[in-house]
């Protein structure tokens, strides 16, 4: 009985060895825990409330005469007096005077060329003009002598002691002399009109400049060649730089042609530089160049800006609203128009949008838009007096996100 009692003990306890691995569930388990975990924080965060600036909007009466954007365009600054400044001469720059963004008076110095050549021009030219004034005065001190001698002569001859030959071969002399001493005067004239030249050739080696301006590029250095006509390949500059006058700053767009007859000069024209969009710039019309792009269909117009800033600069960018001339007061009182920031409106295509605020939570809606008036676009449909919106909205604002009104500035 013992022995069967153990036998059956033993068999209990032995290993089946064809009997497969039993499954692990742990590692499915952890696996399970680790994605409701990631999504709980996805949750979390989604759910936290974003801060965001906002406004409510609120109708505003506006007087019928108050001027309004009439037609809106793009352009870009450009200056109307700009120059790259070059060398009369191909020579190597011996040194360079200038630097991005230096101010430079008219006729200041912004470069030298190398002026061994020229210097040496002009120290033979002054030889040569010394040489011709010194022949001038032997010529005249022979002059003087062959007027004497012909005057001996001719008492020699009143007195019968010279033959008349004697007078004639004396004279001749003297007018001989006469004749060298007027071509020799010629000589010193031609003498220095060369010295001339070569002072201006050695002026030449000093480029200034033309004007007074800002320096935009400096494009030459110190052992460069530099010419006044493109030469010898990739290796010549043809500039030593470029020097634009600030105070001829003026804008110029482009206009379609289908309404250009709202635009004329003098016509006063509120412009936003891309680089500052709260800073309104007054200007005005100065022209409509009177020709049209057959490409692109556009008419360009040239715009003055009333002000002078350093932070407006050649090419930038910026935005111009033509504003309707002002009307008579109207015999009926104004009527309010709802009023939104120009900096809350988003465009996807050619829809204009709005990001409300609604219970906590950020919902996108399609407006109508009607005039520009400064800094604010009229809403004519799509929101309601006392609606809040986002001003300066975020690119990555989605619909449902919750979010936290800060009072923004209008």
């Amino acid at each position: 009985m013992a022995t069967e009692d153990t036998a059956h003990l033993l068999a209990a306890l032995a290993i089946d060895r064809n009997a497969g691995p039993r499954p692990r569930r742990w590692p499915y388990g952890l696996l399970g825990l680790a994605l409701l975990a990631a999504l709980g924080a996805w949750w979390w965060r989604s759910d936290q409330a974003r801060p965001v600036q906002v406004v409510t909007l609120a109708r505003s009466t506006l007087a019928n005469n108050a001027p309004a954007s009439v037609l809106e365009a793009t352009g870009y600054v450009t200056a109307r007096r700009q120059a790259t400044v070059s060398s009369k001469i191909t020579g190597r720059v011996a040194e360079v005077r200038i630097e991005e963004g230096q101010q430079v008076a008219a006729g200041e110095v912004l470069a030298q060329l190398d002026a061994t050549d020229a210097q040496a021009a002009l120290a033979l030219a002054s030889a040569e003009v010394a040489a011709a004034r010194s022949q001038l005065n032997d010529l005249e001190v022979q002059r003087v002598q062959a007027g004497r001698d012909a005057q001996r002569q001719r008492t020699l001859v009143a007195r019968r002691l010279a033959s008349p030959q004697s007078v004639e071969d004396a004279e001749t002399r003297v007018a001989s002399l006469t004749a060298r001493l007027a071509s020799q005067r010629v000589q010193i004239t031609v003498a220095e009109r060369s010295l001339a030249v070569a002072q201006v050739g050695l002026d030449n080696t000093v480029i200034r400049a033309p004007f007074a301006g800002v320096v935009t590029v400096k494009a030459a250095q110190p052992g460069e060649i530099v010419s006044p006509i493109s030469a010898g390949g990739g290796f010549t500059r043809t500039g030593i730089g470029t020097i634009v006058d600030m105070d001829s700053l003026e804008i110029e767009v482009e206009v379609n042609e289908a309404y250009i007859s709202r635009v004329s000069p003098g016509q006063t024209v509120k412009a936003t530089l891309n680089a500052y969009p709260d800073w309104a710039l007054p200007a005005s019309v100065i022209t409509i160049i009177p020709t049209a792009d057959r490409a692109k269909a556009t008419v360009k117009v040239r715009i003055a800006i009333a002000v002078r800033d350093p932070r407006i600069v050649p090419e930038m960018g910026v935005r111009v609203g033509f504003m309707e001339r002002a009307t008579a007061a109207p015999a009926s009182p104004p009527a309010a128009v709802l009023l939104a920031p120009a900096d809350a409106l988003v465009q996807r295509g050619d829809r204009n949008l709005l990001w409300l605020v609604e219970d906590g939570r950020l919902a996108l809606r399609e407006v109508t838009l009607g005039q520009q008036r400064a800094n604010e676009r009229e809403i004519l449909t799509g929101a309601s007096a006392g609606d809040t919106v986002v001003v300066k909205p975020a690119a990555d604002l989605t619909e449902g996100l919750r979010v936290v009104p800060q009072p923004g500035a209008r």
